[in-house]
């Protein structure tokens, strides 16, 4: 993603949704057995396209109700801010199941760098 001129952020951004993404199919798709995932990425000249796809039984992340991160820290329960966090980090998040896989894609659009200063009014 550097090399494809994306900034610090951008890459800690997506990788954090790779991480949820595949961390809730080991341990929520799979249930801790071993299950191919597959990670793809293609970089365009406006934004990053990744679709991870893996043969755990048929699960739209995206129905996850939004959790509720109003009340209280102490009232809420451990996890389930792994979809919530996937949607926050990126531009977009899609969902498909076709023959037998469920395909996530995540996209992030590059930045609109802004034209470096030429030159300094004292």
């Amino acid at each position: 993603m550097k090399e494809a001129g994306f900034d610090l952020q951008d890459v800690l951004d997506i990788q954090l949704a790779i991480e949820e993404s595949v961390t809730n199919t080991i341990r929520h798709g799979y249930c801790g057995t071993p299950g191919p995932i597959v990670i793809h990425g293609e970089a365009g000249p406006d934004m990053l396209i990744i679709n991870i796809t893996d043969q755990a039984p048929e699960f739209n992340p995206l129905c996850v109700p939004v959790p509720d991160t109003t009340s209280p820290l102490e009232e809420r329960k451990i996890g389930g801010l792994g979809v919530h966090l996937i949607r926050q980090v990126t531009d977009s998040v899609s969902y498909q199941y076709q023959q037998g896989k469920n395909i996530l894609t995540l996209i992030k659009k590059r930045k609109k760098m802004e034209p470096e200063l030429l030159f300094r009014v004292p």
